[in-house]
């Protein structure tokens, strides 16, 4: 099963946060609460962190220049059937649909991981975790899990539509509409900047399906690639993360059920505000696991690195 290494990991940080250690008090003993710090990894959650480090060193690693030249073709398919085998595009997806139910800390140790040996793959493994499963796990009805959980813990990736050019950190100005068709929607609209589209089995597209509401008409939508009406446009050329490509998204009259509606019309920026939270967390490992890689290549070169008579490392700055 894809997860299956995944599920023999998972998490015991919350059972490790309610274990009781007892002190010696004048009185007796008393039993007080004593959680690990922060900082501290419990035994699973660092082998977990081991196992992503270690298929990066081996695997992805020596193909980092490669991957950062296929400016249009993508992360190639053997890393991202790799990713899935191993469980990591799919960490909190219950164990019954196949996932490893993992916890959102652990989504957030493989998002830094492979953040430290290559962005392009950190930000796909992010928007998976994140954005997709997020939104799944919390919004999906049952028959909506059943449909897509089992695909995306397995071969299917996804990508969140919501940026266009009007409206990027002013989501609620988003003008892609919904209008309404018997038991359909009809999609109109265009896409900006949307990771992982290029890729995606099936897209969750924010729109409007009551404007005369305002941002309280914004509606999820789930839409298959097959869709007709939608397709995608040619990648953007960008300074970092070639490989993660950001491609637009064009939405012309593509007609979805309304049984396609995410949790209700009128939800979308709810799911919108709860979700780039949960995102930009991810975003913020990911840039972690850079800094940290910055330091790896860093840090060894000022010892190295001699000038007048003595290493750089050994200086009080070095700028």
């Amino acid at each position: 099963m894809a997860a299956q290494g995944l599920r023999l990991l998972r998490p015991c940080l919350f059972r490790q946060s309610k274990r009781l250690c007892y002190g010696h008090h004048l009185t007796g003993w008393r039993g007080i609460c004593s959680p690990p710090p922060i900082t501290q990894l419990s035994s699973d959650e660092q082998m977990l962190k081991d196992s992503v480090s270690r298929y990066c060193k081996e695997k992805l690693a020596p193909r980092v220049r490669e991957l950062e030249a296929r400016v249009q073709e993508g992360i190639p398919s053997d890393i991202l059937r790799d990713i899935f085998e191993h469980g990591w595009f799919s960490v909190r997806i219950p164990t019954e649909y196949g996932g490893a139910e993992g916890s959102f800390f652990d989504t957030v140790l493989v998002i830094e991981e492979f953040g430290r040996h290559c962005a392009s793959v950190s930000g796909t493994v992010d928007v998976q975790n994140t954005l997709l499963i997020g939104i799944a796990l919390d919004y999906f009805n049952e028959e909506q899990k059943k449909k897509y959980l089992p695909l995306l813990n397995t071969s299917m990736l996804g990508s969140f539509c919501l940026s266009e050019q009007g409206s990027g950190s002013d989501a609620f100005a988003l003008q892609t509409r919904a209008v309404r068709d018997g038991d359909h929607y009809v999609i109109n609209g265009t896409k900006l900047w949307i990771s992982n589209a290029a890729i995606a089995g099936v897209f969750l597209i924010m729109a409007n399906a009551a404007p005369e509401k305002g941002y309280k008409g914004i509606t999820c939508f789930i839409v298959d690639r097959d869709t007709p009406g939608l397709s995608i446009g040619k990648a953007e050329n960008k300074l970092g993360q070639s490989a993660g490509l950001t491609n637009p998204v064009f939405l012309e009259d593509v007609r979805v059920p309304a049984t396609n509606v995410v949790g209700d019309i009128g939800l979308g920026y709810k799911i919108i505000m709860k979700m780039l939270n949960e995102g930009r967390i991810g975003i913020a490992a990911q840039i972690l696991g850079v800094a940290q890689s910055v330091l790896d290549y860093a840090i060894p070169y000022t010892m190295e690195r001699k000038q007048f008579g003595k290493r750089i490392f050994d200086f009080q700055v070095i700028d």
